[in-house]
């Protein structure tokens, strides 16, 4: 088994940890269940959903750019 380190802001980890208590989990369980849902979705949904997220986000890419 691999780890995996991610930095967070603060407020990010917070809500996080706030989130995972409300469904009676601790951060890293719900990040597992999560990122297990995230790689085991049909890729054709998976690029589908980061289209629209690109081409909602398109020109706030493009101004960071």
């Amino acid at each position: 088994m691999t780890s995996i380190t991610v930095q967070l802001e603060d407020a990010k980890a917070k809500a996080l940890h706030e989130k995972a208590e409300r469904y009676g989990l601790n951060s890293e369980q719900l990040l597992t269940a999560s990122i297990e849902d995230l790689v085991g979705q049909p890729d054709s949904e998976f690029d589908e959903a980061v289209s629209r997220v690109l081409s909602k986000n398109e020109e706030l890419y493009k101004r960071l750019s």
